[in-house]
């Protein structure tokens, strides 16, 4: 399953911690057309140069985008003004982290995807281990990291899912544990489901790799993730 690329939530979010900033993306969200350099100006009573320098990153943060665009009725006099709008970017901070877009779209492909006769559920597993193979086998590309054994595997795999927020934590030379549960509320709503989710993941994940031999394995969860990596001389 196709994934975007990373993004940090937080850098963008801490553009909008300057108050002004924060005060000029809230007028073009809410304005119901682009607006210009002057009618921000004018309604937060700064200067134009001042406006455009918070506006332009505003932009290069991706909250809004600009083009240029001549006002209604204006004659063809010299450049178009630039006009700014709201983006389709979308930014949700949880701390801890909570990645729920990716545990939606799972089942929803899950319900538009599955193979006839497959139950909702069945898929929804078997598109969790493909999203998991995906992230290792694109990892395992990217570091070039041939047939990697058990330790090498719990090494990358520890770097992989701290990037999806499990924040695992070595227990010694053995298992991996995931202290954090992405899709938290949902595990308590729907346990069995949403624990199987994870460990599918997880599970492609591990493959994804290129190993065979570290098993993703469903222990109770404590507040933690339910998922644990385990080494094969594991118990």
């Amino acid at each position: 399953m196709p994934g975007s690329g990373p993004r940090d939530d937080l850098a963008i979010a801490a553009v909008l911690s300057d108050g002004l900033r924060g005060r000029l993306y809230d007028f073009v969200r809410g304005h119901p057309r682009p607006v210009t350099r002057d009618q921000a100006a004018a309604v937060l009573g700064i200067s134009r140069g001042l406006a455009a320098f918070h506006l332009d990153k505003l932009v290069a943060s991706g909250l809004l985008r600009a083009r240029h665009q001549r006002p209604a009725g204006q004659r063809r006099v010299g450049r178009a003004p630039k006009v700014y709008e709201p983006s389709d970017l979308e930014v949700e901070i949880t701390i801890p982290a909570r990645h729920y877009d990716l545990a939606g779209r799972l089942l929803v492909e899950a319900i538009t995807r599955h193979a006839p006769g497959e139950p909702a559920s069945a898929a929804a597993l078997r598109l969790a281990r493909e999203h998991g193979a995906e992230l290792g086998a694109r990892f395992r590309a990217t570091r070039r990291l041939g047939r990697p054994g058990p330790e090498r595997t719990l090494t990358a795999a520890l770097e992989v899912l701290e990037g999806q927020g499990y924040e695992p934590r070595r227990d010694g030379q053995r298992a991996v544990t995931l202290a954090n549960c992405p899709f938290h509320t949902l595990a308590r709503q729907a346990p069995e489901l949403i624990c199987g989710i994870n460990r599918a993941l997880v599970d492609g994940l591990l493959r994804g790799l290129g190993n065979e031999r570290v098993q993703a394995v469903l222990v109770p969860p404590e507040g933690a993730c339910c998922v644990e990596l385990r080494p094969p001389s594991a118990p």
